[in-house]
């Protein structure tokens, strides 16, 4: 595809004969060229698609998504998104005192590799202020008191006005429904792949205590339900009994950081479709 603008379509909807023929027809018609196609068919009889086209030109994309609706979006009873890949997504971290999985997405976006513009960094501590304000983020020091939570919410709502997506890369308080209807955008999550079994404080400690052979990751979109949210990317590594605990605390840092940073680069690149309680990723 090289450095040319484009466009992208993503759709799910109940599956049936003759779909790709008729959105590429579509395309076609349009005078806009595919350059990248990803299609599943579920056993469930759904069907899900990410098409990428030729940039479409911010005068004509309302006209061409009223008439994808009309003609196909309506009669395939379609769920369906356009994006425009040249518009960048801006993105805000929220952190606690760990900073591996910020620390790796600093260094993404700083190489140009995230996909999308980083505008603040969050933290209920005030320890990462100087690695942030280091590659020029503001960084905003919101401090939880366990007897006021809604008042921390409501300052970092304030601070996140107008992000696409929000990162919790190890941020280790508990976000209330109300902040997450309040966001008006996805969020991210990161966490190790120890449960149900290891919930909890200090989860590598008791797994070690257990002699766990796998450890790993899972990245998943934020619900009201705590760590249930539709998974994105997982990833695992072996582990055995010369690993002491220390050992697994820094592999787990080690995969939580790769899985975190490849699911928010995936949802960046609008390659991430929910099927109910779980994801297609192309």
């Amino acid at each position: 595809m090289g450095d040319a603008p484009t466009s992208r379509l993503l759709l799910a909807c109940p599956d049936q004969p003759g779909l790709i023929a008729r959105v590429s027809g579509f395309l076609a018609e349009s005078g806009l060229n595919i350059v990248d196609v990803d299609q599943h068919s579920s056993a469930e009889g759904r069907f899900f698609m990410r098409m990428v086209f030729d940039h479409v030109p911010e005068g004509e994309r309302e006209a061409l998504e009223l008439r994808f609706a009309r003609e196909i979006g309506e009669p395939f009873a379609m769920d369906y998104e356009f994006h425009d890949a040249a518009r960048t997504k801006r993105v805000a971290i929220m952190v606690s005192r760990e900073d591996h999985c910020l620390s790796d997405l600093l260094w993404r976006w700083r190489n140009g590799d995230l996909g999308g513009e980083l505008v603040a960094v969050l933290s209920n501590h005030p320890d990462h202020a100087a690695q942030a304000e280091a590659v020029g983020l503001p960084f905003h020091h919101v401090p939880v008191d366990r007897d006021d939570r809604a008042a921390a919410e409501r300052r970092a709502l304030e601070l996140l006005q107008g992000v696409d997506l929000l990162v919790l890369a190890r941020y280790m308080q508990v976000l209330s429904p109300q902040f997450l209807r309040d966001l008006g955008a996805p969020a991210i999550n990161i966490h190790h792949s120890f449960l149900p079994a290891f919930v909890g404080a200090d989860p590598y400690h008791r797994a070690y205590e257990r002699g766990v052979k796998l450890i790993g990751a899972t990245a998943h979109y934020v619900t009201a339900e705590l760590d249930a949210g539709p998974i994105i990317a997982q990833d695992v590594t072996r582990v055995d009994h010369r690993d002491e605990a220390a050992d697994m605390i820094r592999l787990g840092r080690d995969v939580e950081r790769l899985v975190l940073a490849r699911a928010v680069m995936a949802h960046l690149d609008d390659r991430v479709l929910l099927d109910g309680e779980r994801t297609i990723v192309f």
